[in-house]
């Protein structure tokens, strides 16, 4: 195990499943109502593991039998991650979006999960995030790829465990618009870091 890359991992993690989507809003609502957190957390993040471990198990043998394919997917990456970060930076100023987190009616535990797997598994997103770029920044660690997938890992289930369960404190920072428009603004900063470690890396 090597300690560095796990941290490196880590943060990549993190940093990646910050921005605000679907998935993140339905488990940050989940947590708000304290309806099935534990199933929606543990789906979410399982999820995560196994798509993280394809990418860096997988994507660098693909890349060794096509060399042109790793730095391909840096740019590629790289031109999502400055778009997705425009993206954000101009939500963060133009946004009035606030969570709703109205009760409503208990939903069956069945509806919950199928919702959360469509939206993890159904959102092409998750899938360049975790097996492409998480993939892709992994080659930058031979022999220590191991170590730079459980960091990722441990950062989903970091994260989708504080969200679900760390709701009820954020319940009334998010009902305000401004609190998204500043967490959009940090998404892009984020986005806009990861794009230049690719470029750099590659």
């Amino acid at each position: 195990m090597d300690f560095g890359v796990y941290v490196t991992g880590l943060g990549m993690g993190l940093s990646l499943i910050l921005a605000i989507g679907a998935q993140n809003a339905f488990v940050l609502r989940q947590g708000l109502r304290s309806e099935h957190v534990f199933l929606v957390c543990l789906t979410c993040a399982t999820s995560d593991a196994i798509l993280i471990t394809l990418g860096v198990t997988s994507f660098g043998q693909v890349a060794t039998l096509l060399p042109w394919l790793d730095p391909a997917m840096r740019m590629a990456g790289a031109a999502f991650l400055l778009w997705y970060g425009a993206r954000s930076l101009r939500s963060a100023f133009t946004s009035t979006e606030a969570l709703a987190t109205n009760a409503g009616a208990a939903v069956p535990v069945g509806q919950v999960f199928a919702t959360c797997l469509a939206l993890t598994w159904l959102n092409p997103h998750v899938y360049l995030d975790t097996v492409v770029l998480l993939g892709t920044i992994s080659t930058q660690f031979p022999g220590r790829t191991l170590s730079f997938a459980l960091g990722a890992t441990s950062g989903s289930f970091l994260f989708f465990f504080s969200l679900g369960y760390g709701a009820a404190w954020l319940r009334p920072l998010f009902a305000r618009p401004s609190a998204w428009r500043l967490l959009e603004g940090v998404i892009a900063l984020v986005m806009w870091a990861i794009a230049a470690r690719l470029l750099i890396g590659g």
